[in-house]
């Protein structure tokens, strides 16, 4: 009999909890004892009572719906922003995009340093006074003075935004405060635009240091590797800082990326990339450490970003047209 009491509690759990659904309960409760004993006394097993009962008293849709009765429906509940929450985001966003702006640039800063050493001593700058593993040394450990607080930024840029991580979930943005931000979108997209413009260009006359030292000599050509490093640093800079201001807007109003459907692109793109870029750094270094081709070993980026860039082109189409 149990197992009958719990049956009917669970057909009734997503019912209205009104007086009429406890009567009807109840009174369904009386038919089905009434109907278990009976079989009981015929004779029938436990098991085979209970499932009598449950085939002949168990469809509970026909009767709610004879009496025009809907179960009810749970609706998804989102936390409602307020003003300091959505100024501290903004900020929180502003600052960690400063931070991880500059990391990249002095990781990049880093590895210009490096090459810089190296080549320095191949051509003789250096006056001879460090044997070649003594400059590789020296290099590295330029290269790591600059990643380290390069890292501690981005840890500590991660740190800021973790108290806003509910934000990657569905959350409700009042009227005035949509209002609010739309204007400061709306105001920032000309600096924005000037950003994205500046370091596009700084992208593509980045190549020319290594095509005016190319002219002169290979060392020289290594030398303009460095100046293309640091071109790309300020550009990867203005990407990143800017980049995440106007991310700021986005996420808070859910458009663009931040759209519901684009959210769950963002995580298989964001793993390959978590994958991909280490990995091309590990390549530039053993080619650069190891196999001394720092002239060349350089191209691993910009292929790795074409691929990158390619897989993610690849994978939107795809996710469009599984939703079409």
């Amino acid at each position: 009999m149990d197992t009958i009491i719990s049956y009917l509690n669970n057909m009734f759990a997503t019912l209205p909890k009104s007086d009429q659904m406890l009567k009807l309960k109840q009174d369904l409760l009386a038919s089905m004892e009434e109907k278990y004993y009976e079989l009981k006394m015929d004779g029938k097993s436990e098991n085979e009572a209970v499932g009598i009962v449950i085939s002949e008293f168990g469809n509970i849709d026909e009767l709610t719906s004879e009496l025009g009765i809907m179960p009810e429906v749970e609706e998804e509940w989102s936390p409602m922003l307020a003003d300091d929450e959505v100024e501290g985001f903004m900020a929180a966003k502003r600052k960690s995009g400063l931070w991880i702006g500059i990391g990249v640039a002095l990781v990049l800063t880093g590895v210009a340093l490096l090459i810089f050493i190296t080549t320095s001593f191949e051509i003789g700058m250096l006056g001879g006074r460090f044997s070649e593993d003594a400059a590789n040394m020296f290099g590295l450990i330029a290269m790591l003075l600059f990643i380290v607080p390069a890292i501690a930024m981005f840890i500590y840029s991660g740190m800021k935004l973790e108290k806003y991580k509910y934000l990657k979930s569905e959350f409700t943005l009042p009227y005035h405060l949509k209002a609010y931000v739309q204007q400061k979108q709306e105001a920032f997209a000309s600096t924005y635009t000037l950003s994205l413009i500046m370091g596009v260009c700084l992208c593509v006359v980045s190549p020319a240091a290594i095509f005016v030292g190319s002219a002169f000599s290979e060392a020289a050509a290594s030398l303009g590797v460095v100046v293309l490093l640091e071109i790309v640093a300020v550009a990867v800079f203005l990407f990143v800082y800017y980049g995440n201001i106007k991310d700021s807007f986005s996420i808070l109003l859910q458009t663009g990326d931040y759209s519901k459907a684009k959210k769950e692109e963002d995580r298989v793109i964001g793993g390959v990339a978590a994958i991909i870029w280490p990995l091309a750094t590990c390549i530039f270094l053993i080619s650069g450490l190891v196999f001394q081709q720092w002239h060349i070993n350089w191209i691993v980026f910009p292929i790795t970003a074409i691929l990158f860039g390619m897989f993610s082109g690849a994978y939107n189409i795809f996710k469009s047209k599984g939703r079409s």
